[in-house]
C-alpha cells in the first residue's frame, strides 16, 4: 500500500474507503460490513464517514465493521457546519464516538463552511483534541480563500487535510487550491473519484482503459494515486467493485499514460469556483 504523510508526520493509506449512503438500506447491511472488512484486509485502512451520512447510520455501520480491528484502521468523520461551534461540537463528537464505538476519532473534519466563524471551529477542534476525543482535525469543501482564512486564525495551521471533489473530470483545484495545499504539504482527500459512477461510463475513459488493460475505475483511481499528496476515497458496498478498485494499486500509470489522460481530460486553463457534490 502506498502511503501519504499528514502534516503531523503520520502516514495514512493513500487509498481509502468512502461510506456516503452506506447503511441506508437495511437489506444490504451485512454485505456492506463485509465489504468494509475486506477493504481493511486489502490495506484500505482509511475509512471516511460523517454524522450527515444517513444521520449517523453510516457511522454505526462503520463501528460494527471495525469491531475488533480498531488498531488497524484510521477513522475519518465529519461534523455538520451548524454543529461546528464551541457549544455544539462536543455533543456531535460524542454522538459520533458512540456510534463508531471508539474512544477517539483519528481525523475529524468540518464538512463544509457554514455560519460558525472558522476561528471558533478551530477552538472547538483543539478543545476536543486536548480532551483526547480526536487525534487530528481538518476540513472539507474549503476553497483557496477559506484555506487562507483558516491558516490565519490561531492554531489554524494545524489543519491536516482538505477533503474536496477531485477526479479526472473535475480538475479545477489544480489551478490554485492544490498548489497552495502542496506548498504547505497538506494532502487532499479526493471524494467521488468516480463521479458517483458517471465518470467510468465516459467513452474516452472506457477506450483508454481497454487499450491499457485496465478497467475505467482502475484508471480513474490510479490517476489520483499518481498525484502527489492525494488520497482517493471511493465508496462501494460491493466486494467485487472494492477488489476491482484496489487493483488500481497494481497498475501505476506511466508518464506517457498520464500525458495521454491529460489530452483526454485537460487540466484547467484558469480559476473556477470550488465544485461540490
Amino acid at each position: 500500500m502506498k502511503h501519504v504523510t499528514l502534516p503531523c508526520g503520520e502516514p495514512v493509506a493513500a487509498l481509502g474507503q468512502g461510506t456516503w449512503r452506506i447503511g441506508d438500506d437495511p437489506a444490504r447491511r451485512q454485505e456492506e460490513i463485509d465489504c468494509l472488512r475486506r477493504g481493511i484486509d486489502l490495506g484500505l485502512t482509511l475509512i471516511d464517514t460523517a454524522e450527515m451520512y444517513g444521520e449517523g447510520r453510516s457511522e454505526a455501520l462503520v463501528g460494527e465493521a471495525i469491531e475488533g480491528r480498531r488498531d488497524e484502521v484510521f477513522i475519518v468523520s465529519k461534523v455538520y457546519p451548524h454543529n461546528a461551534s464551541r457549544r455544539s461540537m462536543q455533543r456531535s463528537c460524542d454522538n459520533s464516538l458512540r456510534r463508531l464505538r471508539i474512544e477517539a476519532i483519528d481525523l475529524y473534519l468540518l464538512h463544509w463552511q457554514g455560519d460558525v466563524p472558522l476561528g471558533e471551529t478551530v477552538e472547538a477542534f483543539e478543545a476536543l483534541r486536548r480532551a483526547g476525543k480526536i487525534r487530528h482535525w481538518g476540513v472539507s469543501n474549503l476553497d483557496t480563500g477559506l484555506m487562507h482564512e483558516l491558516h490565519d486564525v490561531p492554531a489554524g495551521a494545524a489543519v491536516q487535510t482538505d477533503q474536496v471533489l477531485y477526479n479526472l473530470g473535475r480538475r479545477g483545484i489544480e489551478w490554485d487550491l492544490l498548489p497552495w495545499l502542496r506548498e504547505r504539504r497538506i494532502p487532499v482527500m479526493a471524494y467521488s473519484p468516480l463521479e458517483e459512477g458517471r465518470l467510468v461510463k465516459r467513452r474516452e475513459l472506457m477506450d483508454f482503459a481497454k487499450k491499457h488493460g485496465m478497467t475505467p475505475s482502475q484508471v480513474a483511481i490510479a490517476w489520483l494515486l499518481a498525484q502527489d499528496g492525494v488520497i482517493p476515497i471511493p465508496k462501494t458496498g460491493s466486494r467485487k467493485r472494492l477488489e476491482e478498485n484496489a487493483l488500481a494499486l497494481e497498475h501505476p500509470l506511466t508518464t506517457a499514460q498520464l500525458q495521454e489522460l491529460d489530452a483526454l481530460f485537460p487540466p484547467p486553463k484558469g480559476p473556477s469556483p470550488l465544485e461540490m457534490i
